[in-house]
């Protein structure tokens, strides 16, 4: 059983990274997600208007660096246990006012929140702010981002740190 999950987690990871690479080549763009055509979207827009944004490059250099941070996973729980960023704690985004306490109790922590693509970061990130987190930042892109960069991702199944190389058929 721990194999078969193994393959299909690191099958999907695969698909992920490969359609979105290939998708960047070859087809003309997706159409967007349906949130992004309703409400929702002017949310998302205004939260990272409201927060600190910052790129997925300055996330690895302090990681690499051994900042002293806490890195928030707010995507579900199987999101996470497929694919995180190394040392993230994960605590998805519909209960992050209810457990942040006990995860995060000093408000002035230094407090990095990712997602996949980054709007449910920027969504807890001000969600943060107005619980009184005063060093809360939203990593402007996501997992995604970060596995196409070729940095390391870890998984719950194998508990092991790998990095997914995307193919591109040129």
């Amino acid at each position: 059983m721990y194999q078969i999950r193994l393959l299909l987690t690191l099958v999907f990871l695969n698909i992920l990274l490969v359609s979105s690479a290939v998708a960047d080549v070859t087809t003309p763009p997706a159409k967007q997600p349906k949130w992004m055509e309703t409400k929702t979207k002017e949310l998302v827009d205004a939260a990272r208007a409201s927060t600190v944004q910052v790129p997925i490059q300055e996330l690895k250099q302090l990681l690499d660096a051994d900042e002293d941070i806490v890195l928030l996973d707010v995507r579900t729980p199987l999101e996470y246990e497929v694919a995180h960023l190394p040392e993230a704690i994960n605590i998805s985004r519909g209960l992050l006012e209810f457990g942040v306490w006990s995860i995060v109790p000093d408000q002035n922590e230094k407090i990095y929140v990712y997602c996949q693509s980054g709007a449910r970061a920027a969504l807890a990130t001000k969600q943060l702010n107005e619980l009184g987190y005063k060093n809360a930042v939203a990593i402007a892109t996501g997992a995604v981002e970060w596995a196409k960069s070729g940095y390391p991702l870890q998984t719950s199944i194998m508990d092991e740190q790998v990095i997914i190389v995307p193919v591109n058929d040129d």
